[in-house]
C-alpha cells in the first residue's frame, strides 16, 4: 500500500477544495488551511460549507459509479479545515503543501513566507497559480529549491493533467518526487518551463479566441461551431496529441495549409513557427519519413496505427456514433 503523506492546501477556495477531494479520495490526511481572517462564528460557517462541498462532491463521484456511497464519510473524514491560528502543526508535518490563495503576487507571497517557515525542511512547497511564474514567487520561501509551480486544471478531482513548472533554483528532485506522488494517485503530470500561460491554458486561449473570432466573422453560429470542436477537433485530440496529430498528417501539410491560410485570411497569427519550416527542410515531417515531432524509427507503425484506431472508435461508441452497417 502507498504510504500515506500529509498534505496542506493553503486557501480553502475552489482549488484547496479541489485537491483535498484528490488526496483524500487517494488516502491521504489533507489540511486545508483558511487564511483569511475571520471572526469565529465565520469560521465555522466556512468550515461547514468546505466540508459540505467536499462531501457532496464525492457523494456526487460515487452516483456516477465512481466508487460505494458507503464510503464517503471515511473519505470526508480524512479531511481538517484549519484557521491559520492553528495550522503551525499541520505545516510542521506535512510533506506537500500547496499554496491555493487569490492570485494576487503580495497575498501569495505572504502566504508562502509564513507557511515555509512553520514547514518542516523536507517539505515540498508548490503555488497552484495559473497566472504567476515561479521565480516571480521563490524569493518569499524559505528554502527556494523545494519550490515549485503546480498548476492543476479545474475541477481538480477529475481533470488528470497537473502541470509541473520548476524555477531557475528548483532541486530537480522535488520535481521527480511530486511527479511520482502524482502519478501515485493516478493524476497525470508533466513538467514544462516557467513560461506564461504553461502549456494548455496557452494552447486554450488561442482556440477559444480564434472560436470567438469565425462567431464574430459570421463563419458558423455558436451552437455549430461547438459541434464542430466536439465531433472534430475534439475527438480527434482526445486520442492523439497535438505534435502526433502534425506527424500522422505530415508536417508538410501544416506547413502548405498554414501558407494558404495566411495569405487567404491576411494574418500572420497562421503563420507557421520556424520549427515547421526547418523540420520540412530536414525532412522529418512525420510518419512517412518515420521522424517528426516524435522518432517512429523502432516503432510498428501498422500496429501504432490499429491502437489509435481502436481508440477512435471507442470514442465513437462513446457518442453513441457506431451503427451498424447496411448490407442490403
Amino acid at each position: 500500500m502507498t504510504r500515506r503523506r500529509r498534505i496542506v492546501c493553503l486557501g480553502a477556495g475552489r482549488m484547496g477544495r479541489g485537491i483535498a477531494v484528490v488526496f483524500a479520495y487517494a488516502g491521504h490526511p489533507v489540511a486545508l488551511v483558511d487564511f483569511k481572517p475571520r471572526r469565529s462564528g465565520d469560521y465555522a460557517h466556512l468550515k461547514g460549507e468546505v466540508l459540505g462541498e467536499i462531501r457532496e462532491t464525492l457523494a456526487s463521484l460515487a452516483r456516477l459509479g465512481l466508487f460505494d456511497a458507503e464510503a464517503v464519510d471515511r473519505i470526508v473524514q480524512r479531511v481538517d479545515i484549519l484557521p491559520r491560528s492553528e495550522a503551525g502543526p499541520a505545516l510542521s508535518t506535512a510533506e506537500v503543501i500547496f499554496e491555493g490563495v487569490p492570485e494576487v503576487l503580495e497575498v501569495k507571497r505572504e502566504a508562502l513566507a509564513s507557511c515555509s517557515r512553520l514547514a518542516g525542511d523536507n517539505a515540498i512547497i508548490a503555488s497552484t497559480t495559473s497566472t504567476i511564474l515561479v521565480d516571480a514567487l521563490a524569493d518569499s520561501v524559505a528554502g527556494p529549491a523545494r519550490f515549485l509551480n503546480a498548476h492543476w486544471l479545474n475541477p481538480a478531482f477529475l481533470v488528470p493533467l497537473v502541470e509541473l513548472s520548476p524555477g531557475a533554483r528548483t532541486d530537480p528532485a522535488v520535481t521527480a518526487r511530486l511527479k511520482a506522488l502524482l502519478e501515485g494517485i493516478g493524476k497525470v503530470p508533466v513538467v514544462c518551463a516557467a513560461r506564461p500561460g504553461y502549456i494548455v491554458p496557452r494552447i486554450q486561449v488561442l482556440a477559444m479566441n480564434e472560436a470567438a473570432r469565425m462567431v464574430e466573422e459570421g463563419v458558423a453560429s455558436p451552437e455549430e461551431l461547438d459541434k464542430a470542436v466536439k465531433y472534430g477537433f475534439g475527438f480527434r485530440f482526445a486520442v492523439l496529441g497535438l505534435l502526433e496529430f502534425i506527424d500522422w498528417g505530415g508536417g508538410d501539410i501544416l506547413y502548405y495549409a498554414s501558407r494558404y491560410l495566411t495569405a487567404a485570411l491576411g494574418s500572420e497569427r497562421y503563420a507557421a513557427p520556424e520549427i515547421i519550416e526547418r523540420n520540412m527542410r530536414e525532412g522529418r515531417v512525420g510518419f512517412t519519413k518515420r521522424r517528426g515531432f516524435l522518432n517512429y524509427e523502432d516503432i510498428d507503425l501498422d500496429a501504432f496505427r490499429a491502437e489509435r484506431m481502436k481508440a477512435f472508435v471507442g470514442m465513437l461508441r462513446f457518442l453513441e456514433l457506431v451503427k451498424p452497417p447496411v448490407l442490403d
